[in-house]
């Protein structure tokens, strides 16, 4: 299953490997230009195997010195040993034997970052999901698990710490300058969790101990002088461990849990066993130069890779066509975990957003991709949203249907009959199906099916016969490769309304299987009527968004009014709050394109300002229902022929009159929840937060000067503070003397701290309006700026594609012009962050004609470009297609 060539991988290809891989003994001799592995591996030839197939290996840009079967040299005419591959013949039929293979690679000029690589002088590897290849040859897939040995060997001075996954064995000096060291990991693993770390990093370290007693190391290694910027994430790792017990039953297995953070780094973080690799922007942390948002992150993605021990690393995948049981799953336990530790209510929130900002996009346009895709041509392209966040909420809707109890059965029962296995789709779905006696056949579709479902509502109340009927439809639209869509299970939490907010407990229902509050929705249309409803209620659907459907509910404001004040369910007050507002904003932006007066809904702002002013809501939630409709979602909702200069001109004059409305209330706000204590990164004091500056926000837009957002600037104690009214001065005054002078400030107080250098970069690469991209080719001259660094090229040309609507969707295309160059640019040199800041561009044709052209041309530019990487071809030729 070879995925590095070019060609189209496909599902129904799949089949085991001829040989079995009993065991790997690694040695690593680190030098950074000439390092020399020495890869030891045991083989049986599988039962039934053609006695003449021969071994065929993966490879990557190797160098291969050496080649032994049994010790002795292997005859050139007995293998081939190609770009991609090494192919071996002439083995024995049905004994084991051991191949060695010694390579010499090049760490220092690995700007792929993919295998092993150098950076600050720390040699660290990122082997998911095809980089193992890039060491030595090697049976490169994920459905082959075997056991490590490793022994590392490097210069003690420049490389003092030595580590490799699982148990350390042991190590010691060798009297030349060097010194080396044994790890052993005892549990069978696929290649993509391989991890080696070397260098001399500084150590904050504390123990844990299990359910059954056992004591576990843990140890987080960051540069030097980082330590204390450490110890949220050490305290994060304690608490993941602790509820994965509580909540999950599952226990820790190794003697010590290592984190290496590194500042180089394709992804967010590596799963790898017992030695967790992250991006160090999810690992360092202090009030000054982080924010609430960089704390939550933190704490949900050193919760990911954790749980992936148990999720993807004990139980991982088939092939990678299975990438969602890993990733979907786990990203739906670390969305529980952080539910709990924060609030509920507002995760959820983010999550969907995230899903509706993000997901959304990419389920409507020409990478659409389903949950389990059937084929592939770079799998380093299916680490999407769809993947993670949408995945995420398929296992959510298991546990909705199932219930928590069932649910709980049936994640026990895979735990227990899959440990130590690679496994499917199928075999996940198989579980909840036997404990629960429930065919998931048609609710499997939604691991099959690319698509956001449409689903049409629509109510009418019978007051003499006291019913109230909801009538549904669901639609899958077409997406790349699937033109005819199959009716989904949707499960659809509801909720009745009456005038004085009680809710209608529901119990005489007809047209639809009913579970507690949650209505089934399986045919293409249903009727369902619901009995015993004493008068007309507001109804609320799909609470909690129970499914990751877009909804359209011709419902009146005085429904959605109500919603937003009585629901129970505060997700379903939020939704409330925006379904009253997208209306307004898609309005507004028709009268802004038009040259006519922005009316704001008074009922909107009515809305508003009492979820605002309601001391009995959480001050984090109050925050949420301030923040409006983004520009994109705005841009979703029209569908089509979009003015994005259009959209952000209605949008700021829908903020600026409700800012207008509510300055008394804005005022009081930013009063009341000013600081007094000292800082605590907590949800209730993060919540005030983001409530102060929220208001902050609105009350700028009131006064139409920078005065306030100087004053907050100049007394902020916190990251979040002094970030946020930066962020304010840039946008709404670009090009006042005050704010010239605060990013001035900003950049000379932290030059020395890259994470906080790249929030600098991000906050002006956002900056609204034409002028956008002169500011980000400024940048890109500053000495600062860092295009080797992947975390500084997406702070400045990934946000601004990506984040600036305004400065990116130029009318006169020449920000698609700039992103082309830059693709080709980056490509050279990192192929995967290349790709992934392309994907930017995948909604162009929901452009007006003129920006959508210069948007195909750009992508043509790119397409024709020589010597593309696979990555970046496979994405702009989908985008062209599609």
């Amino acid at each position: 299953m070879r995925t590095d060539t070019g060609e189209i991988i496909h599902l129904e290809d799949y089949r085991p490997t001829d040989f079995v891989l009993e065991r790997v003994d690694l040695t690593f001799e680190l030098d950074p230009s000439e390092t020399k592995v020495e890869a030891r591996l045991i083989f049986h030839r599988r039962e039934g195997v053609d006695a003449r197939a021969p071994l065929v290996l993966d490879g990557d840009e190797l160098k291969m010195t050496s080649l032994l079967l049994d010790q002795d040299e292997i005859p050139s005419a007995n293998f081939d040993a190609a770009d991609h591959s090494l192919t071996i013949r002439g083995l024995p039929e049905t004994a084991p034997f051991e191949i060695t293979i010694t390579t010499e690679l090049s760490p220092q000029t690995n700007t792929k970052l993919m295998g092993l690589y150098r950076t600050s002088d720390v040699y660290c590897t990122q082997c998911e999901a095809e980089g193992f290849r890039r060491i030595t040859y090697f049976p490169d897939r994920p459905d082959v698990l075997a056991p490590y040995t490793v022994n590392i060997i490097a210069d003690k001075a420049t490389a003092p710490l030595l580590l490799s996954n699982g148990n350390y064995l042991g190590g010691a000096g060798m009297g030349d300058g060097r010194h080396f060291a044994a790890w052993f990991d005892p549990h069978p693993k696929p290649s993509y969790l391989f991890a080696l770390v070397a260098g001399d990093l500084g150590i904050v370290e504390d123990t844990y101990t299990t359910l059954s007693g056992r004591d576990v190391a843990l140890k987080i290694y960051v540069e030097h002088g980082k330590e204390a910027r450490a110890t949220y994430a050490m305290d994060a790792l304690k608490r993941s461990m602790k509820w994965d017990e509580d909540v999950f039953g599952r226990e820790y297995d190794l003697d010590i849990f290592m984190i290496v953070a590194v500042s180089d780094f394709n992804m967010g973080a590596m799963e790898n066993k017992g030695l967790n690799v992250f991006n160090d922007k999810y690992v360092l942390a202090d009030p000054e130069t982080a924010t609430d948002a960089d704390y939550a992150n933190i704490e949900a993605i050193i919760a990911h890779e954790y749980f992936h021990n148990w999720t993807g690393n004990r139980i991982t995948c088939r092939d990678w066509f299975q990438l969602c049981l890993k990733e979907g799953l786990t990203v739906y336990r670390d969305h529980e975990f952080s539910a709990d530790q924060r609030s509920r209510t507002v995760k959820r929130i983010a999550e969907v957003r995230h899903l509706r900002a993000e997901q959304f996009p990419e389920d409507a346009g020409p990478l659409a991709h389903p949950v389990r895709p059937v084929k592939y041509r770079e799998i380093n392209n299916f680490y999407t949203t769809t993947v993670y966040e949408k995945g995420s909420e398929v296992t959510r809707m298991i546990a909705t249907i199932l219930g928590a109890d069932l649910f709980k059965q049936g994640m026990d029962l895979y735990f227990d009959r899959h440990d130590g296995q690679a496994v499917t789709i199928e075999d996940f779905i198989a579980c909840f199906a036997e404990v629960s006696q429930r065919d998931l056949t048609q609710f499997s579709l939604w691991y099959h099916q690319a698509g956001t479902p449409l689903v049409t509502a629509s109510t009418s109340y019978d007051a003499g016969q006291q019913t109230l009927t909801l009538s549904l439809e669901q639609m899958v639209p077409p997406t790349p490769g699937q033109n005819i869509k199959e009716p989904m299970h949707i499960p659809l939490r509801v909720g009745l309304l009456l005038d004085d907010g009680a809710e209608v407990t529901i119990t005489g229902v007809t047209g639809a299987e009913v579970t507690g509050d949650v209505v089934h929705l399986v045919e293409r249309k249903q009727t369902v009527v619901f009995s015993n409803v004493p008068s007309r209620p507001a109804l609320s659907l799909n609470r909690g968004f129970s499914a990751p459907i877009n909804l359209h509910f011709e419902q009146s404001s005085e429904d959605r009014a109500h919603i937003a004040r009585f629901e129970s369910d505060l997700f379903a007050r939020w939704q409330a709050l925006n379904d009253l507002a997208l209306p307004n904003l898609v309005s507004a932006a028709a009268s802004a394109k038009a040259g006519l007066p922005v009316e704001c809904d008074a009922a909107l702002v009515e809305a508003l300002l009492a979820a605002a002013a309601d001391e009995a809501l959480e001050p984090a939630f109050r925050a949420q229902a301030l923040a409006l409709p983004s520009e994109a979602d705005i841009a979703r909702e029209i569908g089509g022929n979009n003015d994005p200069d259009a959209i952000h001109s209605g949008r700021q004059q829908i903020m600026t009159a409700i800012a207008a409305a509510g300055r008394q209330i804005f005022t009081t706000l930013v009063e009341r929840t000013a600081d007094t204590d000292a800082f605590s990164p907590d949800a209730a004091s993060a919540g005030k937060r983001a409530l102060r500056n929220a208001a902050l926000s609105y009350l700028v837009y009131a006064e139409n000067v920078p005065g306030r957002a100087v004053k907050a600037f100049d007394a902020a104690n916190n990251m979040t503070d002094l970030s946020q009214a930066l962020t304010i001065l840039a946008h709404r005054f670009p090009d006042a003397p005050e704010t010239t002078t605060a990013l001035a400030t900003f950049k000379q107080r932290f030059a020395e701290n890259g994470l906080v250098l790249d929030k600098w970069f991000t906050i002006q690469a956002t900056i609204p309006g034409s002028a956008a991209l002169a500011r980000v080719k400024m940048l890109m001259d500053d000495p600062l700026f860092n295009g080797n660094n992947p975390n500084r090229v997406r702070a400045l040309i990934g946000t601004y594609a990506f984040s600036n609507p305004t400065g990116f969707n130029r009318a006169d295309g020449e920000g698609y012009r700039f992103l082309a160059e830059q693709i080709l640019a980056i490509d050279a040199r990192n192929p995967q962050l290349a790709a992934r800041i392309l994907t930017a561009m995948r909604s162009w044709r929901s452009l007006e004609d003129g920006r959508a052209e210069h948007a195909r041309n750009a992508l043509r530019e790119i397409a024709a470009a020589p010597k593309l990487s696979p990555d970046v071809s496979d994405i702009v030729e989908r985008m062209l297609k599609g």
